[in-house]
């Protein structure tokens, strides 16, 4: 998909060239060659195209799926997934939602296929114009309302979280008219393009645990809810409310807890998570309190 990427990298640059008689936009296809087209529009009308650090400055008071600026890395996924089921060598790839963009007034051509991410909120308008004028379409759209318009062309069901530029995390199926009478497409292998996306993409941030002679409400909880009944003597305890190695950090046991005895620290192990965990630890003040406990 070398091509593909070679695409994306081009079009999110969002490279419009304003002229005081119309506004060129670009078209690009798999080997990168451009094409740029002038839309004439009336100077009545609101500008076409609006300058990208205007585009990212609206992200900054509001977060709708109207305003997602979707990431290169997800149009790689989107255009190999399209480009698998319905080869696009040869036409000429239209991204024409940008903010105040006029997709009406494009001049769309038979070999062009448009593959985007059109406001959430017109997107029945927006299929319904494709249809009617024959432009070929793979649109991003509301997973929870995809079946809500009676649309006629193909519900693609991905179910995937895509986070946009804006940091909205949005839950995204497609809409297309390149798949002829299929009125529903499950497409489990593009959820999982997206999940592995999304793994690649995740922070794995340690996390800290207290030792087994640490006894918090959320250890107890745990073992509970796994079935787990648990009793502890006031003598195998003592109420703590921060440990020492937490002082340099300037932390505290969230809620207050207990320290306890080897024997209930026993009945609570079960509670403790061993993925990339960083254990507060004992300091020897606290082993000698524990020695202690229950004698």
């Amino acid at each position: 998909m070398e091509q593909i990427k070679k695409y994306t990298m081009t079009i999110n640059h969002n490279e419009e060239i304003q002229r005081d008689n119309g506004s060129f936009y670009k078209i690009v296809d798999l080997f990168g060659n451009e094409q740029k087209v002038m839309i004439q529009k009336d100077n009545k009308k609101p500008n076409l195209f609006s300058d990208y650090e205007g585009f990212l400055e609206k992200f900054e008071v509001k977060k709708t799926t109207d305003d997602c600026y979707t990431p290169p890395e997800v149009m790689d996924i989107i255009l190999e997934y399209v480009n698998e089921k319905y080869p696009l060598e040869g036409k000429k790839i239209v991204r024409p939602f940008y903010p105040g963009g006029d997709y009406e007034a494009v001049e769309y051509t038979d070999d062009m296929v448009v593959i985007d991410n059109p406001p959430f909120s017109i997107i029945t308008k927006i299929c319904r114009f494709y249809i009617e004028n024959n432009v070929k379409f793979f649109l991003f759209a509301p997973h929870l309302t995809l079946f809500t318009a009676d649309i006629d062309c193909t519900h693609i069901v991905a179910s995937a979280d895509i986070i946009y530029e804006n940091n909205a995390n949005v839950k995204t199926s497609f809409l297309s008219n390149l798949f002829g009478d299929v009125k529903i497409i499950g497409a489990a292998d593009l959820n999982r393009r997206f999940k592995k996306l999304n793994d690649k993409n995740k922070v794995n941030l340690p996390k800290y645990v207290y030792p087994d002679n640490i006894i918090t409400v959320s250890k107890i909880a745990y073992c509970v809810e796994k079935g787990i009944s648990i009793t502890i003597d006031k003598k195998d305890v003592m109420h703590y409310k921060g440990m020492d190695a937490q002082k340099v950090h300037k932390k505290s046991i969230f809620g207050a807890g207990f320290i306890c005895s080897d024997k209930a620290a026993a009945a609570t192990a079960a509670a403790k998570d061993k993925e990339n965990v960083i254990e507060w630890e004992l300091s020897a003040k606290e082993k000698e309190i524990i020695r202690l406990l229950g004698d």
